[in-house]
């Protein structure tokens, strides 16, 4: 991968990368903040037109942007659309992960982007509909999170319960389950319906601190009513 920063870390983060000529780095559409004059910039139907409406199915944009140093060397910063944090996961090819609307923010031009349908009770129930982004192959990909990423490492024949609404990526090859939260989660987990996504180990899970649709809810209490 080119080289990188994470810049302003915390609320505000934003990725600057180094890209030598003939490189080319994707991101989701609207990314871009500033860059050298030697990049250029290009909308791309990753996947095709499928791959685009997968997307779009899934929460994401319908096209990426791709940064081509094609003049010469040079920098461009990329900020996601929400506050949050930025999280870079070096992949090399043996595990793909499964990926939550808005979480897919960037990653090299290697990395295949693509989406994944969930089973009917999977995508009825998780509120995140019935597509979530898969990326595959070997290189860099950067996450995007409503708050701080936090890593979960789930030892083998443990189970691990996460709220719906903070649950930012997994391996694909790992174990889960949709399920109804008990009475006595409902009160302290954020999903509206009750649903949780319940781990089974061995395996990494990365959340986020915050909920965006909690978030709103707060939110609209200082908003005037009509």
């Amino acid at each position: 991968m080119q080289k990188f920063e994470l810049i302003n870390r915390g609320a505000f983060t934003a990725l600057k990368a180094s890209l030598s000529k003939g490189d080319k780095l994707k991101a989701e559409a609207g990314a871009m903040v500033s860059m050298d004059s030697t990049l250029s910039i290009t909308g791309k139907l990753d996947g095709g037109l499928l791959g685009g409406l997968g997307r779009m199915l899934s929460g994401e944009k319908f096209f990426l942007q791709t940064i081509y140093a094609e003049k010469g060397d040079g920098e461009v910063i990329l900020a996601p659309s929400a506050t949050g944090d930025i999280l870079p996961i070096e992949l090399d090819g043996s595990v793909s992960y499964n990926i939550q609307k808005d979480g897919f923010f960037a990653g090299s031009e290697s990395l295949k982007v693509s989406t994944k349908t969930q089973n009917l009770l999977k995508g009825l129930f998780s509120g995140e509909g019935f597509f979530i982004v898969k990326v595959e192959g070997t290189g860099t990909l950067f996450m995007s999170s409503f708050g701080a990423i936090e890593k979960i490492e789930i030892p083998d024949g443990k189970d691990y319960i996460v709220d719906n609404g903070h649950l930012v990526a997994w391996p694909d090859n790992m174990q889960y389950s949709i399920e109804k939260a008990s009475k006595s989660l409902i009160s302290s987990f954020t999903s509206g319906e009750g649903f949780v996504t319940k781990f089974r180990g061995p395996g990494t899970v990365y959340i986020q601190t915050r909920n965006a649709s909690a978030f709103g809810g707060w939110l609209g209490r200082f908003l005037p009513k009509k």
